[in-house]
């Protein structure tokens, strides 16, 4: 629900952004629960996906969660200060003359390559102390992590572990969304293999897709990222997630067209029967993306509503010859992810992912925050 004070609000805008936190608690939970008796984890790397961080995070903690990922260092030096008892891995790990904010702020690094390994020993035996680290094994998406050959120098001299507590052991699909995907075993075993060359600590393999391959994936720990915001997790099936996210823009204009005319840059859109076409104000600069240009799809009153012509800076026409004239007012809103507009459906209509468009959602949406303080 919203506040009278958030209804006036959104009234001044002409971009809104309703971000539901008791739907991003309901997630965590429903993950949770799927992934029992592991941990569940969350990914709030991105702004968090781009909904905020500080919102997001708060909720997610309330909601039991007490492992967060992030990417970079500054993420999880800003998540500390929100989430003072979480454990915080930073993904991207610790590099020479970094040291001291990971120990300052309490920041466990993923150590992806041996100089990072080095590197974070090194720290704490200088310090006279055993640091916490996480090792990422690259099970075969040959983007960070040790390779077989880096595992067996560390089996060969564990002494560069020396100045570290491992705490935890993890890898990462590159293929989770595709259940039936061979490289899923293929990289289940691989990982399951090179771990056991490691001293024992807790593992983790499987992000939001992965949860929902089987509880072989889950391990000790599961890392949840666009499930929690109501992405689709998988390529099959329905979505089991709530809703999350409902972005609305302005109706600027409505124009009935009654001969054949253009609409848009380049001409893209000929009208060729009488239409009436609605410009909304969104954009590429907010995060709508060209691409859906004479693709996507708007909804407004619950019906759909087509993208015609080009998407520009800042603008959007829709031919909205469909939806009762009473609904398209000037100063009304239509939905263009969520209320109607499946977040998952609007990025493939774009040639992308959900992730995508949750993290380029632009700087002008007025954001109101649903189930704060809850």
């Amino acid at each position: 629900m919203t506040s009278s004070n958030q209804q006036a609000e959104a009234a001044k805008a002409d971009l809104v952004l309703y971000i539901d936190l008791n739907a991003i608690r309901k997630n965590y939970k429903i993950l949770q629960a799927k992934a029992a008796p592991a941990e569940c984890a969350a990914c709030v790397k991105a702004n968090a996906y781009g909904l905020g961080l500080e919102q997001v995070a708060p909720a997610l903690a309330d909601a039991g969660c007490k492992t967060f990922f992030v990417a970079h260092v500054t993420e999880g030096e800003a998540l500390r200060a929100l989430v003072n008892s979480a454990r915080i891995y930073v993904l991207h790990g610790v590099w020479s003359g970094n040291e001291q904010r990971f120990f300052d702020h309490k920041l466990t690094p993923v150590l992806n390559s041996m100089s990072q390994v080095d590197t974070w020993s090194a720290f704490g035996r200088d310090n006279g102390t055993k640091v916490e680290a996480a090792v990422h094994i690259d099970s075969g998406m040959t983007r960070l992590g040790l390779d077989e050959q880096d595992i067996a120098a560390l089996e060969a001299d564990p002494n560069r572990l020396e100045g570290l507590s491992l705490v935890h052991i993890m890898s990462h699909l590159s293929c989770g969304d595709e259940p039936d995907n061979p490289m899923n075993q293929a990289q289940l075993k691989r990982f399951q293999s090179l771990r056991r060359k490691l001293p024992a600590a807790p593992a983790s393999l499987a992000a939001s897709a992965g949860i929902f391959l089987g509880s072989d994936y889950h391990i000790d720990l599961v890392r949840a990222g666009i499930a929690l915001y109501g992405g689709r997790p998988t390529s099959d099936g329905t979505n089991p997630m709530a809703e999350a996210v409902r972005a609305r823009a302005r109706i600027l204009q409505v124009r009935d067209v009654d001969s054949p005319r253009a609409v848009g840059y380049g001409a893209a859109h000929k009208v060729i029967e009488p239409a009436r076409i609605a410009t909304i104000s969104v954009g590429y600069a907010d995060g709508y993306a060209r691409s859906l240009g004479s693709l996507g799809r708007a909804c407004i009153e619950g019906i759909t509503a087509p993208v015609v012509g080009r998407v520009s800076m800042d603008l959007v026409t829709l031919d909205v010859s469909a939806v009762p004239r009473e609904k398209v007012v000037e100063g009304n809103f239509a939905d263009i992810i969520g209320g109607g507009a499946n977040l998952d459906d609007v990025a493939q209509q774009a040639g992308t992912i959900s992730y995508e468009l949750l993290t380029r959602l632009g700087h002008r949406y007025h954001r109101i925050y649903m189930g704060a303080g809850s």
